[in-house]
């Protein structure tokens, strides 16, 4: 340390396996942005990450649960039409139409991550 400035050390707290799991849940619940759910609770977004692949509803160790899937009778008269539609438990709703862009869909869906 020059000029005698203090240096601040701060240690990482361990979380419980119980803690780690109520924590994703919350955060999954919140409708929240990762940085604002992380703020609020003195958490860092990777331990956040971590946690919600270990232990969240939408992480890589729910690969394999099964989901409801409505399917919707077409509508032959209507012009547009929706290929693919993701309606997520809180309302919000991804639909692609057929001979959509896939580059664009990942790139949209990374930015939806990130949020």
């Amino acid at each position: 340390m020059r000029d005698g400035a203090v240096g601040l050390v701060q240690r990482r707290r361990r979380v419980s396996r119980e803690e780690a799991k109520r924590l994703a849940g919350e955060y999954e619940a919140s409708g929240l942005t990762r940085q604002a759910f992380c703020a609020g609770r003195g958490l860092s977004v990777a331990a956040l990450d971590k946690y919600r692949r270990q232990y969240g509803q939408g992480s890589a160790s729910s690969e394999g649960r099964l989901v409801v899937v409505e399917v919707m009778p077409g509508n032959s008269a209507s012009k547009v039409s929706t290929a693919l539609c993701v309606a997520l438990a809180n309302g919000r709703r991804i639909e692609v139409g057929s001979g959509f862009d896939a580059a664009t869909l990942e790139q949209l869906l990374a930015v939806l991550e990130r949020a």
